[in-house]
């Protein structure tokens, strides 16, 4: 690939430039010949051996430095694989639960016909399409053919701009789907555009929190403590990451919020789960009691949601000085522009920013990415930035803030990343791709899972996960 691009993603990490040197990229092709993995007319390829390259080397780095102290022992080489890469980054669609393929998308999450160009709806989760029938005035029959014939008769009639505000004025999922130039000259693209790819900042000069201990468990990330409030893909993949390098993540989710059991199956490899009511006197005492052992608290819940349980960045910083604060969002955050608040999901950004009439297939409508990339990249890129934080704090201390947006990163996708320019082996040399060889098989709580490897790899590093996904909320607020 053009080394320039993950080479650039690394130095916006921080990271040192020697450190390229340790990296190996294995191409592959479609068994048909027709091209590598990921194809799509925009460099996904690139940007997801991108992801998983930096994601791969910060933790190779960071395990070193970890084991040595900072003594200048060698980091291990990193290998980054297309067919490894390809296969986690769709890891949701081959991923089955007992012999059954789970349902990625419900019936009123696709795009729609108005009257005048497309809309985008996100209605997965019971209380999100609730809230997009109600701003449309459609009643729940609960006969999922019916409703979207009526859903599309109603959109037949209406502007995309104007169901669009309706719909997130009711705390509902709609994006009217617009061109690259339009984003572009809209004032969140405007916004995002101005936004670093990955935001890494130091709150404090609070000293490093002591070397954990890693007990019982092994890999670069051993002893680590990680509070995991994410949901949905980006989230989980980064936490699902950091407990694959041995961090003991216990992800805490409210009891009052419904989850996907499918969407679990597949990123809750390696971590524990909870459900802890923030509101309530007795689950923000655990939740302290948490904190307080913490090394890393990664949250990717709607901008500003988590603030009045006392959970912004700074907050946190306060209660538990020298922690690694992660933050992920839709549309770049709090205060950058006027949706940056605003929730979202990959699917909405690739409409919203023009990804998806780039995309768009010769009828004319819009298309997709052969990925949810801009999940499953943000997500590599957020463990990276974390494991890179860490590093850094071993000799600078102080708390740590990142941050990153899916609406970054399809910016960088559409703008600045590099796509390969020159065949990268000869024909002979490439090996074809075939899924088959990067599934596993793990048997657990929730059956028999067959599940996509992780593509973060490098000589030394994990063979897998330690454990399987557990029910949704069925362990104990502890930690290990």
């Amino acid at each position: 690939m053009d080394q320039r691009s993950w080479a650039r993603l690394w130095a916006a990490l921080g990271g040192d430039s020697v450190l390229c040197e340790r990296v190996r990229f294995v191409p592959r092709t479609c068994p048909d010949g027709s091209g590598g993995v990921l194809p799509a007319r925009l460099p996904v390829r690139e940007l997801a051996r991108s992801t998983v390259a930096v994601c791969a080397l910060a933790a190779a780095e960071f395990g070193t430095r970890s084991a040595t102290r900072g003594a200048g022992t060698a980091v291990p080489g990193v290998g980054v694989d297309d067919g490894a890469v390809a296969t986690a980054f769709v890891s949701e669609r081959h991923l089955r639960i007992d012999g059954r393929a789970p349902s990625t998308f419900a019936p009123l999450s696709r795009f729609w016909r108005t009257d005048g160009g497309w809309l985008r709806t996100h209605a997965n989760y019971p209380h999100h399409r609730a809230r997009l029938l109600s701003a449309l005035g459609v009643p729940d029959t609960g006969d999922d053919e019916a409703l979207v014939a009526a859903v599309a008769d109603v959109l037949a009639e209406r502007r995309a701009e104007e169901v669009e505000e309706a719909v997130y004025a009711a705390d509902g999922l709609a994006v009217a789907v617009r061109t690259p130039g339009q984003w572009s000259a809209h004032p969140q693209g405007a916004a995002v555009a101005r936004l670093p790819l990955v935001g890494m900042e130091r709150l404090d000069d609070a000293p490093a929190l002591p070397p954990p201990s890693a007990g019982s468990r092994a890999g670069a990330g051993a002893g680590l403590r990680v509070l995991d409030l994410t949901r949905v893909i980006a989230g989980p993949v980064a936490t699902r990451t950091l407990a694959l390098l041995g961090a003991d993540v216990l992800r805490i989710d409210s009891p009052r919020l419904p989850e996907s059991a499918d969407a679990h199956a597949d990123t809750g490899f390696g971590k524990r789960s909870a459900l802890l009511d923030l509101a309530s006197r007795s689950g923000r005492a655990s939740f302290e009691e948490l904190l307080g052992e913490a090394h890393v608290v990664v949250t990717g819940y709607r901008p500003g949601a988590l603030d009045r349980f006392g959970l912004s960045a700074g907050e946190l910083a306060g209660r538990r000085p020298g922690v690694v604060v992660a933050q992920l969002s839709a549309w770049g955050g709090s205060g950058v522009g006027p949706w940056g608040g605003r929730r979202g999901f990959d699917s909405l950004v690739q409409a919203a920013s023009g990804i998806a009439v780039t995309e768009g297939g010769p009828d004319g409508g819009p298309g997709v990415l052969p990925a949810q990339a801009l999940d499953h990249g943000t997500g590599y890129l957020l463990a990276a930035a974390v494991l890179r934080s860490l590093t850094d704090q071993r000799d600078g201390g102080g708390s740590r803030l990142v941050r990153l947006a899916l609406a970054r990163t399809a910016h960088w996708l559409q703008h600045e990343l590099e796509g390969a320019k020159e065949p990268e082996a000869p024909e002979e040399v490439r090996e074809p791709y075939d899924p088959a060889d990067w599934l596993d098989e793990t048997v657990g709580p929730l059956g028999r899972l067959r599940h996509a490897v992780s593509p973060v790899a490098y000589d030394g590093g994990p063979e897998g996960w330690s454990r399987p996904p557990g029910r949704p909320g069925g362990d104990e607020p502890v930690w290990v």
